[in-house]
């Protein structure tokens, strides 16, 4: 089949939807399949600014290229399930999480005025009337799913996909590590990491790997909590670099705001570490079960702390719970996920 993936991409930012796009196009060819990723720049501010750029890719048929039909449009994350094909579906990463549960809260620019709501009304309107139109819509994960219906009435199929480093990823012995994985935002918490430390065992350090617009800050907090020398903030690291880190680590920290999927947690499984997630943090507890292969704590400094120094202390417990998690994880796989996208074009 000839198909298109669509992703809305925001220039000089690379995070886990940028990933799982681009190995959705690796998978679909590996499988046989003539297939083209089509990105369009997205900015999010002002917010005046969101519904253009929706606009942008309604203006864009990808119905046919260079006079020869396209088979199949994959939309991903908001607004490029905007673009017009007779046979478009989507397998939603996930939609502007600002406009929707984040709205309210400290980690989104939508407030409870008069101008915020009529704009996210709208886009949940809009929304709900583009994705009606696919002809099936998948999501990366029941948490996703779970919001596509509360928000905007439509049903989702969720499908977990393997991590980008599947293949690659190792174990190794438990380290005096524990590890940080992603984008440092403020809804990912890199914060409560670096906290935790405070309370855990000096000979446990923590590593961060990746960059983000509240890197500084997190920095300046390991300062003034007294535990610089003991967080190495790594920044964006490279394949092999981060293959090394999972290998060595005691444990992986992985405690977002309600996040949507979470590949660090698989990653984390299949280099047999176990993972520290918080009671809601959303898509990593489809994943993690407590005292199974991970630990599910309230997001809350001292939780965290103790877990870690319970899993220093109790290294064999540790390695049982990675074990578990290398179990869990070694199940997802690519095959499934294109069997029904490319299934959805019938």
């Amino acid at each position: 089949m000839r198909i298109v993936v669509c992703e809305a991409q925001v220039p000089f930012v690379e995070g886990g939807a940028e990933y799982h796009v681009r190995e959705l196009v690796s998978q679909l060819r590996r499988h046989g399949h003539q297939t083209e990723l089509v990105s369009v720049p997205f900015k999010w501010y002002p917010k005046e600014e969101i519904l253009a750029h929706a606009a942008a890719w309604r203006l864009i048929d990808l119905s046919e290229s260079n006079g020869t039909a396209i088979d199949l449009v994959i939309a991903t994350k908001f607004p490029s399930y905007f673009v017009r094909h007779p046979h478009k579906a989507a397998w939603l990463i996930h939609q502007y999480r600002a406009a929707y549960e984040l709205a309210g809260t400290v980690y989104s620019d939508f407030h409870h005025v008069e101008l915020d709501v009529g704009l996210r009304d709208q886009l949940i309107a809009l929304d709900r009337r583009m994705l009606g139109e696919c002809r099936r819509v998948f999501s990366n994960a029941h948490n996703t799913a779970d919001r596509l219906a509360r928000y905007n009435g439509v049903e989702a199929e969720p499908l977990y996909h393997p991590p980008r480093l599947a293949e690659r990823i190792r174990s190794g012995p438990l380290g005096n590590y524990v590890l940080s994985v992603g984008r440092i935002e403020s809804v990912k918490r890199v914060d409560l990491a670096v906290r935790a430390l405070v309370a855990v065992p000096p000979h446990v350090r923590l590593a961060v790997a990746g960059d983000g617009t509240q890197r500084a800050n997190t920095e300046r907090l390991a300062q003034e909590c007294g535990v610089a020398d003991r967080v190495d903030f790594l920044g964006a690291v490279d394949d092999e670099t981060l293959l090394e880190l999972y290998a060595g680590a005691l444990a992986v920290i992985y405690a977002p705001f309600d996040e949507d999927f979470g590949y660090v947690t698989l990653e984390a499984f299949l280099a047999r570490k176990p993972v520290i997630t918080a009671m809601d943090s959303g898509g990593p507890l489809e994943f993690v079960d407590d005292g199974v292969n991970g630990a599910v704590c309230r997001p809350e400094p001292a939780a965290i702390a103790e877990v870690i120094a319970y899993l220093d202390a109790h290294r064999g417990y540790a390695a049982s719970l990675g074990d578990a998690g290398y179990e869990r994880a070694r199940t997802v796989t690519w095959d499934g996920v294109i069997e029904k996208l490319v299934g959805s074009a019938s």
